[in-house]
């Protein structure tokens, strides 16, 4: 027994005349009791009694018609969904994000890919570090990735989504505050909340390296394991922290203030990474959705590190 047996039996059932069923199906009449022959045959009972004037279903025939229908439309479901998963309508992708900076971004994307492709799952993979994201994009874990990074990861593509720039976070009343700028060498003597140096923070080595440009070695007084953590001991006055503007501007502000800093007038970029070989439909249907949802900002003359 096959699909076809079960096409043919259903429209010889649903029709009750072997004429019109193999109309129906567009065959001739003979094929088609045949292949009601060989049905039966294979169930070891009569379907149909056939009389010259009518044809009637058994209850062996009426008991199959429900299966029949089932297993018919299961298979066009299945079909349904394999067509509509190579067209990118269906499938699921999974995103790593980090950091309090990228919240708005993955909301925004997540809102037009809902309503451009329901069919698709954003599966959202929140990470504490951009370096935790792109390797797991790169071992084939994530699908796509919202990271910045200082050097460019290999086999990954990718495009620009936002412009930062590093500030630093200081206590309501410190002396750096109500300042719209200051060198990083004025901060020699500040205590400062940073994050860990394993498995390691791009915003970490950017604060490393621009106090090392300033002649010191920052004197971190207080780990934290993530922004939210940095901004609130700023606040209660632990310290300061070197951190990025579009962090600072999605979590509670209560009790620090913003100032630039001198050295860090070139910006850093955030980027979305997809693993360059992959050929996913939806994977492609979400990416095409994120140049709507996140557009190429305009970029400064200097290209992106």
């Amino acid at each position: 027994m096959d699909l076809h047996h079960l096409e043919a039996f259903l429209a010889v059932a649903e029709e009750l005349h072997f004429g019109r069923a193999a109309e129906r199906l567009h065959i001739a009449q003979p094929p088609l009791s045949r292949t009601i022959k060989q049905l039966e045959r294979d169930l070891g009972a009569q379907l149909f009694d056939r009389t010259t004037r009518s044809v009637r279903l058994t209850s062996a025939g009426e008991a199959l018609v429900r299966p029949a229908q089932e297993v018919l439309e299961g298979m066009r479901t299945a079909r349904r969904a394999v067509r509509s998963a190579g067209r990118g309508e269906t499938g699921r992708v999974r995103i790593g994000f980090a950091g309090p900076s990228s919240h708005v971004l993955v909301g925004k994307l997540g809102r037009i890919v809902r309503e451009q492709h329901p069919g698709i799952e954003l599966m959202l993979q929140s990470t504490t570090y951009n370096y935790e994201a792109l390797r797991s994009l790169q071992d084939g874990e994530l699908d796509l990735a919202i990271a910045r990074w200082r050097i460019e990861p290999q086999g990954l593509a990718h495009r620009v989504i936002a412009v930062e720039h590093y500030v630093l976070a200081v206590p309501a009343g410190h002396r750096l505050a109500g300042r719209e700028e200051v060198s990083m060498a004025e901060c020699r003597d500040e205590p400062f909340v940073a994050l860990p140096a394993d498995p390691g923070s791009s915003v970490r080595d950017a604060f490393i390296e621009t106090a090392s440009q300033a002649g010191f070695v920052p004197n971190i007084v207080q780990t934290a394991p993530d922004s939210w953590t940095a901004v609130a001991l700023v606040a209660a006055g632990v310290g300061i922290t070197f951190t990025l503007d579009t962090a600072i501007a999605n979590v509670v502000q209560t009790g620090i203030e913003v100032v630039r800093i001198s050295e860090c007038d070139r910006p850093t970029f955030q980027q979305l990474a997809w693993r360059q070989e992959d050929r996913s439909p939806a994977l492609r249907a979400v990416l095409r959705a994120s140049e709507e949802a996140l557009p190429t900002p305009d970029l400064p003359n200097d290209p992106p590190a």
